[in-house]
């Protein structure tokens, strides 16, 4: 019997023993698992079809009514003032033609004489030495020139402006009186003939030298008449043809 025991605990001894040195070999002569290998074309359709970053949508929200877009510093989106529908018309400018200058003189009037050439849209004053300063000028529209000889009666420096009744029942939008100044049409200097209503006169549409567009008034730019205004005196001699 105890042969018998002895014998059964060396069997369980040994199959004890024997266990873990199976395992150890199982383990350390496993074959390896099949190594990892990648494709080499990462751009395969099925790489590409993939998604790698995360857009947030941008989402635009319309702009309440009533207002508008602030200008900020450097942006271009601000909404820019609107161009003018029609700019505004500026007068035509004088004609170089009608600028003062010295001209020969043949005819038989005396030096400090006066002569206003209608059709052509010039004033002459008569110098001596066969000499004579020729203005350009503005004159009376059609049905409103005049002919004739008359004498400087009056002067003045920024004169009133009285438009007589004739001239008012024309154009009713006019004043029955205008004080002297830049905005009055007689401009900076007025020469008055005879007992007419007619003078010589400076005026604020420079543009207007050289045509026929006064009510039978000779205008001058305002530097011509100050000009001719310090050369003649009362009692001088003026003919319009």
């Amino acid at each position: 019997m105890n042969r018998s025991f002895s014998a059964l605990l060396a069997a369980v001894c040994l199959a004890a023993a024997a266990t873990p040195v199976t395992a150890f070999a199982e383990s350390s002569f496993r074959a390896p698992p099949p190594p990892l290998v990648l494709s080499p074309d990462l751009t395969g359709p099925w790489v590409m079809k993939l998604d790698t970053s995360r857009r947030t949508p941008r989402v635009s929200l319309p702009a309440p009514r009533g207002f508008r877009h602030a200008a900020l510093p450097g942006d271009t989106r601000a909404e820019r003032p609107r161009a003018a529908q029609q700019k505004s018309k500026s007068p035509p400018p004088m004609d170089p033609a009608f600028l003062p200058t010295v001209v020969d003189y043949r005819g038989g009037q005396a030096p400090g004489t006066v002569i206003i050439d209608t059709p052509a849209r010039y004033l002459y004053l008569v110098e001596s030495g066969g000499k004579a300063r020729r203005y350009g000028v503005g004159v009376g529209r059609p049905g409103f020139e005049w002919a004739g000889t008359h004498t400087v009666t009056r002067k003045a420096e920024w004169p009133d402006w009285r438009p007589p009744a004739e001239m008012r029942q024309r154009q009713p939008g006019l004043p029955a009186f205008m004080p002297g100044g830049p905005s009055n049409p007689l401009g900076a200097r007025a020469m008055y003939l005879g007992s007419t209503l007619y003078r010589i006169h400076g005026s604020n549409q420079p543009w207007s030298i050289g045509r026929a567009v006064s009510s039978g008034c000779i205008r001058m730019r305002n530097e011509d008449a100050i000009d001719l205004y310090a050369r003649v005196q009362v009692g001088t001699k003026v003919i319009v043809q």
